[in-house]
């Protein structure tokens, strides 16, 4: 009988004790979040403009570009844009404040973050660019780690939800594809687009985030850089410096009206204090840095009723990471490679039929984890199928290959009726998630493992579990959307840490004889049930002015067979809502992001060690003065306005609030 998980006893970091509470009482804050999302149907009733945003046409719920309110999922698009117009500084910072979306911030200007969706761990989300994926094979910790400039992207879309019928393995929790100009649709008009923003403030930060887009109505180019660097703010006995910067560049072609020709390449490099990333050591003064090397190469064939699209990605990651000064470097290098073959076919006006295959291959080579490689391959097929006026049915099914799990398939279902104003949506289907690297092999080569590590299992069974949802999504006047989920997704095997004596551990010869580890296991099973809301706003109020508004709020439940404590299962918000408001009119513009986060309490036997609290809020704010209309302008913001100390991990401290100012230039040409 499934019985509730009590997290409250994770003895190697965690234990209820009375903590540092948030200041706000939380029923007054949680009123004041419910009233605010029932008065916004009511505020935004006299909308009257297009909102493209909030019905786009999206290609990531089945491959193929069919409208948003006819997958039968739920779904977020936002333009690239909004990266420049927000007060974030990286990708993972802009996805922080998208409806639905936990991002667990281990520092900050883009050194490291865990996506979660829908209380699903980090490693349970899946990040594609241009429909190729760059989660790392080593750990779910680098998937923020996108090697990709914000002015090259066009839009990133959200998949909310159990999708590896369509993307294999980690597509648990959802999806995240960011899509960029190049990529995005054959070039058909000569245009120029240069942006440059620079940006200084307290603590020797200093930022450059610039972009160049150009098309002579056959070729398209574009490029970008993005860097970050600080000193940091005070932690314990060091300082938080971030030095991030990414650089990508990439070129379409189109040789005639069917063939085009897309290619990308990028490098990263980063290099961060990590202090207490990992562990809830005092001994832990942690630095890392990660250099990722990416390129990807799409060859695209356009007939009237056939598209085929080959992808292929290659993906190169060198991890260096020192504990402290006393202890020697983990030198980690993964390579991925990745190949991928669709061919949508129009079988009539209302049928479209998309197979594909796909090949993976995964390799580690570490003088602490190893040396491993591992060949994944599958075939999928898709079916959008349309029926009458307002039915929409999409099955899909797919046959994975893993070279250490066997054979698996995958069925997906979804469905959707839509109205003029109503989408009402479900979907059900099988999610699979095998181990990376880390959870099966961590401290696995090292000749002794002190007391309190996590260690890896290599006898990881991989993860199956089972998600269907039911949904429904407003529209008004094609300027709001309102959008409520109920989900539910049980797990079987799910992966998790498991504080363990050593005498139980398989492979301890390297081990305390009486040491207590963090061990990979399978826990039993796990039942995920959830409801999330999502508004989404955005209407010219005049000539001169616009608004944009999203607003998210999630809650959550675990419960499981297995009265073990484990560490990921317990660290999710169990409420939060976060949102991002952007007014914008001729003279001046004002953005501002937050959120309220309710979650368990964590804290380590160590005072030194910052704890995590029940809850907190954490709200930015940016004020923009145009100076020449669409080209010059100047900012001020501040980050963390109340000035919160918080956490999202164990020890992991968070910047207090931080000033800074900078300028934007936009030119443009035909």
């Amino acid at each position: 009988m499934i019985s509730r998980v009590r997290r409250s006893r994770i003895e190697w970091a965690l234990q209820d004790s009375p903590l540092l509470i948030f200041a706000a009482n939380l029923k007054a804050m949680r009123k004041r979040v419910l009233f605010f999302t029932g008065i916004l149907p009511f505020v935004f009733l006299s909308a009257k403009a297009q909102g493209p945003e909030l019905d786009p046409v999206t290609i990531t719920s089945s491959i193929n570009p069919i409208k948003a309110s006819q997958t039968g999922r739920n779904l977020l698009v936002i333009k690239g844009e909004r990266f420049a117009q927000l007060p974030v500084h990286s990708l993972d910072e802009l996805l922080r404040y998208l409806p639905g979306i936990e991002l667990q911030a281990r520092g900050p200007f883009g050194s490291q973050s865990d996506i979660t969706l829908r209380g699903g761990t980090f490693q349970q989300v899946l990040v594609i660019v241009d429909g190729v994926r760059v989660n790392d094979p080593n750990t779910g910790h680098f998937t923020t780690n996108i090697p990709l400039a914000p002015g090259e992207i066009d839009r990133i879309e959200i998949l909310k939800g159990a999708s590896s019928a369509l993307y294999g393995s980690d597509a648990v929790g959802g999806v995240v594809n960011i899509i960029t100009k190049t990529f995005a649709t054959k070039s058909t008009v000569q245009k120029l687009q240069t942006t440059a923003q620079f940006t200084g403030g307290e603590y020797g930060f200093y930022s450059v985030n610039a972009a160049v887009y150009a098309s002579n109505g056959k070729t398209s180019f574009g490029a970008g850089i993005l860097s970050n660097n600080t000193t940091g703010q005070l932690q314990r006995g060091t300082r938080g410096f971030v030095n991030a910067t990414t650089v990508s560049a990439s070129v379409g072609h189109a040789f005639n009206e069917k063939w085009n020709l897309s290619f990308r390449s990028a490098y990263d490099h980063r290099k961060f204090a990590a202090q207490n990333f990992y562990t809830s050591s005092t001994a832990d003064t942690a630095q890392e840095t990660l250099k990722t090397f990416w390129n990807q190469l799409q060859v695209l064939r356009q007939a009237a009723n056939n598209t085929l699209r080959v992808q292929i990605g290659y993906k190169q990651l060198q991890d260096s990471f020192a504990f402290n000064k006393l202890t020697p470097t983990n030198q980690n290098k993964t390579e991925l490679w990745q190949a991928l073959l669709t061919n949508e076919r129009k079988l009539g006006a209302n049928t479209t039929l998309t197979p594909g295959l796909q090949f993976i291959n995964k390799k580690i080579t570490s003088n602490d984890r190893g040396n491993h490689n591992v060949n994944l391959a599958a075939a999928f097929l898709i079916l959008s199928q349309r029926f009458g006026e307002h039915v929409f049915v999409s099955p899909a099914a797919r046959l994975e290959w893993n070279e250490r799990a066997g054979w698996e398939a995958v069925p997906q279902l979804n469905l959707s009726y839509r109205s003029s104003q109503w989408q009402l949506r479900g979907s059900a289907g099988k999610t699979i998630r095998d181990a990376d690297f880390t959870e099966r092999y961590n401290n696995y080569n090292k000749s002794f493992v002190s007391n309190g590590q996590r260690l890896g299992n290599p006898d990881l069974e991989a993860e199956r579990s089972f998600s269907y949802e039911a949904g429904a999504d407003y529209f008004l006047a094609n300027t709001l959307k309102l959008s409520g989920t109920f989900f539910q997704r049980r797990h079987k095997n799910l992966i998790d840490y498991v504080l363990t004596p050593a005498a139980q551990i398989p492979h301890n010869s390297n081990l305390a004889a009486n040491g207590m580890y963090a061990f990979a296991k399978n826990i039993a099973e796990v039942t995920t049930t959830g409801y999330e809301g999502d508004v989404q706003f955005s209407k010219p109020l005049t000539n001169n002015s616009n608004l944009w508004v999203t607003l998210g709020l999630v809650w959550l439940n675990d419960e499981s067979s297995n009265n073990t404590a484990s560490l990921y299962v317990s660290s999710h918000a169990r409420f939060q809502t976060n949102f991002a408001v952007s007014y914008t009119q001729k003279r001046f513009a004002l953005s501002v992001n937050g959120l309220y986060k309710k979650r368990q309490q964590q804290k380590s036997s160590s005072p030194l060690i910052v704890p995590v609290t029940s809850d907190y809020v954490l709200l930015n704010a940016k004020a923009e003065a145009f100076i020449l209309k669409n080209k010059l302008s100047a900012f001020t913001e501040v980050d963390n306005l109340l000035d919160r100390t918080y956490t999202d991990l164990l020890g992991a401290l968070m910047p207090r609030r931080w000033f800074m100012a900078g300028i934007k230039i936009s030119l443009a040409g035909k």
